[in-house]
């Protein structure tokens, strides 16, 4: 049985999805000015940015707060 999350503004999305939605808006250089990481910065890709955003919850932290940022924006369609 699936369990509800009717609080969770990130439930039912993946982090990839949220991910290449940041980078598309965005762009890798404008994202790590936004989030300072590296793995934004050095040789950026989907692939890795999600190995190190799994493997660190305070960056993952990070770009999931600029993301619900992006989805309340009145500017965002």
């Amino acid at each position: 049985m699936t369990q509800q999350q009717p609080n969770n503004p990130l439930h039912g999305i993946t982090l990839e999805a949220l991910l290449t939605e940041l980078v598309e808006r965005y762009g890798w250089e404008e994202l790590a000015r936004r989030v300072n990481i590296n793995c934004f910065k050095q040789d950026p890709s989907i692939k890795s940015s999600l190995k190190f955003l799994r493997r660190t919850p305070w960056a993952r932290t990070q770009v999931e707060a600029l993301y619900l940022r992006l989805k309340n924006s009145p500017w965002h369609p």
